[in-house]
Parts: structure tokens; C-alpha cells; sequence
């Protein structure tokens, strides 16, 4: 077992792997210290995530894609890892979060739909203002004080990512439509959006956890709806709309 560190969201996590893939893939985020939590991923886990996958792809009628070990590990650790952090009121969230001046915005939409393609246009947009803080699976820390968006290793096919962490002032669920237009919308609104794009545990009680770190989280930041054109003038309409004070 390959035994290490790193640090995701503020917590230290202890990782003991079966292959050497996964330390590097995490190798900016490693540190030392006294752990909060520890994952090991056993045999059984890179065997649950092979028949996952493999009964996902069959669903979607697709030809059946084989996963190295290794690649499967990392999923299988990160999927450990998010239902270890719900003990301290940390999600994973599937979407694209990006940083402008030091405050995080995250954009998720159903696949497919381009919230990378709209995010990548931000850090054209504002240059250096810009940073991409996750495209696929950033963490959302839900406190009393708010709500902060971090980077994981686990940051898509584009590895698209920092090693930081941003006060989340917004989600906007993206759309597209062929004229760009942005709309506040109620919680009510976005709660099946939410829901559909964290990490959902197998164990009720973690899945009851879940579902209240939702409701927190869905009265702690704006929420959004974006319709996008996937211009670049989509990131003026979605910025002004999220900071009329901008």
C-alpha cells in the first residue's frame, strides 16, 4: 500500500492506495500533518467502480470502456473521500467553478450542455482576474459563515484546476439558447438541479445528511439560471447578472 497525505478543503486526509497512480495524481495537494480522516481503498472498491461504469455505459448504449486499475482507484477514493467529508459539512459538487478576484462562481448544467466551454471563456474574458478553481468536482464547504468552494485533484478530463479555495457567491444552472439572458431563481427551482449533481451515498443516513447540507447551501449563495449562447459575451450577461454592483 502506497500510504500518503493531502489536503482538500482544509481537512488532511491520510490515503492508502494500492497503485502508485494515485499519489501522483494528487501530487499537489499533498502535505504533512495529523489527519482528520483516513481512506484506504481495498481490491473490492476498484472492483465496485469497474461494474459501475460498466452498467452506466450500457445504459447509455454505448460500447463498454475498460479502466486501468489505477484510474479506477482514484475514482473509488474520491468517492470514499466524499462521504467521509459530509462529517464536516462538505459536498462534492459536480460543475465547473471558476474565481474572479478572488470570489468563486459555479456553473453546472446536465452533460454535454458546455459549462467548461463557458467557464474557459471567463478566463479569457478577465485574464489574469479569472482562476479555474475546479471543472468537474470542486468541494462546497457549507458553514454558518457562508460557503467555500475548494480544488481537488479530481478536476475533469482537462485537468482544469488550482489548489485554492474562494467565498462561493453564486451557482447558475446553464442553458442553452441563442440569445444570452440571465434570472435569479428560488430555491425551489434549483433544488432538483442541487440534488441531481452532488454526490448522492448509498447510506440513508449520509443521503439525509446530504439532502440538508443542500438545503443550507441553497439558502447561503445566489442561484442563478443562465441561458448561453457560448459566446464570449455570455460572461458579460452572466457577471453582470450575478454582480449588478460590478
Amino acid at each position: 500500500m502506497n500510504t500518503f497525505q493531502i489536503q482538500l478543503a482544509g481537512k488532511i486526509i491520510e490515503l492508502s492506495a494500492q497503485y502508485p497512480y494515485l499519489l501522483t495524481y494528487c501530487s499537489e495537494y499533498l502535505v504533512t500533518g495529523t489527519p482528520d480522516l483516513s481512506i484506504a481503498v481495498q481490491p473490492a472498491d476498484i472492483a465496485f467502480e469497474r461494474e459501475k461504469s460498466r452498467r452506466e455505459d450500457l445504459r447509455e448504449g454505448i460500447p463498454v470502456r475498460a479502466f486501468s486499475d489505477d484510474c479506477l482507484e482514484a475514482t473509488a477514493a474520491y468517492r470514499k473521500i466524499a462521504d467521509a467529508l459530509l462529517a464536516y459539512d462538505i459536498l462534492v459538487f459536480h460543475g465547473s467553478a471558476v474565481a474572479v478576484d478572488g470570489v468563486g462562481y459555479l456553473f453546472t448544467a446536465k452533460s454535454g450542455t458546455g459549462k467548461s466551454t463557458h467557464t474557459a471563456l471567463w478566463q479569457t474574458y478577465f485574464g489574469e482576474r479569472a482562476v479555474m478553481i475546479n471543472d468537474d468536482k470542486p468541494l462546497l464547504a457549507v458553514t454558518a459563515q457562508g460557503v467555500t468552494v475548494s480544488g481537488t485533484p479530481w478536476n475533469g478530463k482537462h485537468f482544469r484546476g488550482t489548489n485554492m479555495s474562494a467565498p462561493l457567491r453564486a451557482i447558475c444552472i446553464l442553458e442553452r439558447a441563442e440569445e444570452n439572458r440571465i434570472e435569479p431563481i428560488s430555491a425551489k427551482v434549483a433544488y432538483p438541479m442541487l440534488v441531481q449533481q452532488v454526490n448522492r451515498p448509498s447510506d440513508p443516513q449520509k443521503l439525509q445528511k446530504t439532502l440538508r447540507l443542500i438545503d443550507r447551501l441553497s439558502g447561503q449563495v445566489r442561484l442563478f439560471r443562465l441561458g448561453c449562447n457560448m459566446d464570449i459575451s455570455a460572461v458579460e450577461t452572466a457577471y453582470r447578472g450575478m454582480c449588478p454592483e460590478a
